[in-house]
């Protein structure tokens, strides 16, 4: 392993007209008395903590792995058969706080296992979401403390669901009881949140033609930088790079697709994919380039906010996904959510292909990343919130075994995941919501 004398800081910058871009870890961060391959197993190294949100429930006969390891998945997982061994399924946990069972609640539970104040209006309370706990401990050295992504681009606001303001199904994360952190749908406004300097559109669209690419305006710095890094350093800048260039140039496709389009959607925001999974896997493509450069540490991502009436067309669901989890057993709409949540659980595939794909020390992205992946809601068709959809992925550098359905013989706080993911992050904290202990044999 190439190592260079002087140690670079590991917070180091590249600066362009408008872009700050932080790179990825290199062998030359790494002091050669702390090798790389000493710390695979020490627990510090699992410092990146991600969210994934499933709206609506599942059916859970076709979601709930046969047996006690993952040898056999289930039809709604199988998508994640390739990565088996870096996930666990887990199941029988509960939120006892979602209750009185509604969608709002199911949402606004999911991360803070708090009970939301029933009102309609901007007297909302709700609780501190476990990952903003993780960001005040592992995001403040990070240019991010955490990263906040959804996929519907207009929040409603007002009363949504039984008496319960907007906004607790619109965002997942609170950094205070009474502070909600709106989520970001569009892929040029999160890239240039992490690589840019944001503005109106008028302002980004400028400064766009006037430095053509970010990679163009750091390319002197760049230059300088890798005449200082071995071989393997300035392979894997040149894989980073070529990675935030490509996303780019997706995100410049799509809005000039957008632009030319037949259809006069004034309304339509630029620089969106028409396809959701292609708009969903940009979205992911952007969390593997924040984790990478290490531009944030917390990462929360809603695949669809609650009573989305989103239709998925592409594979064969042309009703909208609300009405159908309300499906009174009806066995054709109960196949059709599944279809649902298998493509879900699909785009969740594909970001830990992403993730293993990113070298990182003696190991990769996903092995020194921990994600959960789930509902914060059972069966939508009783709008109940056991037995919820749960799997955890990656973190093979903390000791997760994944490979695993764990389930456990009562239902059991989701709180006491959170705790346990918390605390292998390096977030010491005893207790979080309604948690009982940590979950024992995860790691």
């Amino acid at each position: 392993m190439w190592i260079t004398k002087k140690t670079l800081p590991r917070r180091t910058f590249l600066r362009g007209a408008g872009a700050l871009l932080s790179l990825p870890l290199l062998d030359a961060m790494v002091p050669a008395a702390t090798a790389l391959e000493q710390t695979a197993a020490d627990p510090q190294r699992l410092r990146r903590l991600g969210y994934v949100y499933m709206p609506m429930g599942c059916d859970s006969t076709r979601w709930t792995p046969p047996g006690d390891s993952l040898e056999q998945l289930s039809p709604t997982l199988e998508p994640l058969a390739k990565w088996r061994e870096y996930v666990t399924v887990v199941g029988n946990t509960e939120l006892r706080n979602a209750y009185p069972g509604t969608h709002a609640t199911s949402n606004s539970s999911f991360l803070s296992a708090a009970r939301a104040k029933l009102t309609e209006s901007t007297d909302y309370y709700l609780g501190v979401t476990a990952d903003q706990v993780a960001a005040k401990a592992i995001g403040r050295d990070t240019q991010l403390p955490s990263l906040e992504l959804a996929m519907d681009l207009l929040s409603p606001v007002g009363q949504c669901d039984n008496g319960y303001a907007c906004v607790y199904q619109n965002n997942l994360s609170w950094s205070s009881p009474t502070t909600p952190l709106p989520a970001e749908a569009h892929p040029r406004l999160v890239f240039e949140s992490l690589f840019g300097d944001g503005g109106t559109p008028a302002e980004r669209q400028q400064a766009m033609r006037r430095r053509a690419s970010l990679l163009d305006s750091i390319g002197d710095d760049l230059r300088r930088l890798k005449r200082e890094l071995g071989p393997q350093d300035q392979r894997k800048i040149s894989e980073y790079l070529e990675s935030v260039r490509e996303v780019e140039r997706r995100i410049q496709r799509s809005e000039t697709q957008a632009r030319q389009g037949d259809l006069p959607d004034l309304d339509r925001p630029t620089g969106v994919p028409a396809a959701y999974a292609d708009h969903a896997r940009l979205m992911f493509d952007l969390q593997v380039l924040a984790l990478q450069g290490d531009v944030t540490r917390v990462i929360t991502f809603q695949l669809a906010r609650e009573t989305s009436n989103r239709t998925y067309p592409e594979i064969g669901v042309a009703e909208p996904h609300h009405p159908l989890t309300h499906h009174g057993n009806d066995p054709e709409k109960i196949a059709k959510v599944a279809k649902i949540n298998r493509m879900h659980v699909s785009l969740f595939a594909y970001l830990l292909e992403r993730l293993a794909s990113v070298p990182e020390g003696n190991g990769t992205l996903l092995d020194h990343s921990l994600y959960l992946y789930g509902s914060g809601m059972g069966n939508p068709n009783v709008h109940d919130h056991i037995d919820l959809p749960i799997l955890v992925a990656g973190g093979a550098a903390g000791g997760h075994r994944g490979g695993r359905h764990l389930r456990f013989e009562k239902p059991t706080p989701l709180a006491n995941l959170h705790l346990t993911l918390l605390n292998k992050v390096g977030v010491e904290v005893a207790e979080f919501g309604d948690s009982q202990g940590v979950v024992e044999n995860l790691f």
